[in-house]
């Protein structure tokens, strides 16, 4: 059995899905960044005397009233990428299996194992972008609360003239996403990054799946990048062009964050003897 190499249009769908994905989460946090902005020219320009302080109060709530909006379309923009748009990637990778696999696409249907596989991944993908959304909340309500100090500090004429309101927005930066180890990523990149890893690898499983269920498959063949090694990208046994169990495909449905692997069943193969995970397909 040969099997053409992976191109763009094989994922088409797949990766429109990302991109529109990705351009709605990154108009989301573009709001909250104008919002900042917004807060820190209007503070900048609020000079000391009567009725200063009172002038900040408002300004602070126009920011806050800004994060909840970012919290409440940020969040609606998740809720669709998980409950309508991986679905859609997981039937996708399913069908372009069996067609691939040389398999009647009519054998995939919404059986309740399929829909307990993507409610696993599903659950487990949203958790991860809200738990992002939400660490950017708190974010964004540390920095109002040190620009409202900041502010005050000048009309109360215990500070400089103005607020620094660049200090502020290195302090508190809303273009990134901060990960654990403290790095900073650009929205755009984290986004992209997220979403394609999420949307392969449910894709991946939609194909593993309907691999394990559909057509009784014990092998994959894997299409990777030149340079893509099976567990990481670095990994000496190098995936592309290989053949993998479904066991091992389920484990390592992608190496990375940006790999473009795709998993072909096998089903031909069943039965074969003295086969060894990463032969040559």
């Amino acid at each position: 059995m040969t099997t053409p190499a992976t191109t763009e249009h094989d994922r088409a769908e797949l990766l429109a899905l990302i991109t529109a994905a990705v351009t709605n989460l990154v108009r989301q946090w573009q709001r909250l960044t104008t919002a900042q902005d917004t807060l820190l020219a209007s503070l900048k320009r609020i000079e000391r005397g009567f009725g200063a302080t009172a002038r900040i109060r408002p300004l602070i709530n126009d920011f806050y009233g800004q994060v909840g909006e970012f919290d409440r379309l940020a969040r609606a923009v998740a809720e669709r990428w998980a409950g309508q748009d991986l679905p859609v990637a997981y039937r996708d990778g399913a069908l372009r299996a069996l067609e691939k696999a040389g398999a009647d696409i009519r054998l995939f249907t919404w059986t309740s194992d399929h829909q307990a596989a993507l409610t696993g991944l599903t659950a487990t993908f949203y958790v991860d972008l809200v738990q992002r959304i939400t660490e950017t909340v708190r974010r964004a309500q540390a920095f109002a609360r040190a620009a409202q100090d900041a502010a005050r500090q000048v009309t109360l004429g215990l500070n400089h003239d103005t607020i620094d309101a660049p200090r502020l927005a290195a302090d508190h930066p809303l273009t990134t996403i901060v990960y654990a180890n403290q790095a900073r990523h650009p929205v755009q990149s984290w986004a992209t990054s997220a979403l394609t890893w999420q949307g392969v690898v449910t894709a991946n499983h939609g194909a593993i799946n309907v691999a394990r269920l559909e057509l009784d498959a014990q092998w994959m063949q894997v299409r990777d990048g030149d340079e893509c090694g099976w567990t990481s990208h670095q990994d000496t046994d190098h995936a592309d062009g290989t053949l993998r169990t479904v066991d091992e495909c389920a484990y390592y449905p992608s190496a990375h964050h940006g790999c473009v692997r795709e998993l072909i069943p096998r089903p031909d193969l069943n039965g074969r003897t003295g086969l060894v995970s990463g032969d040559p397909a």
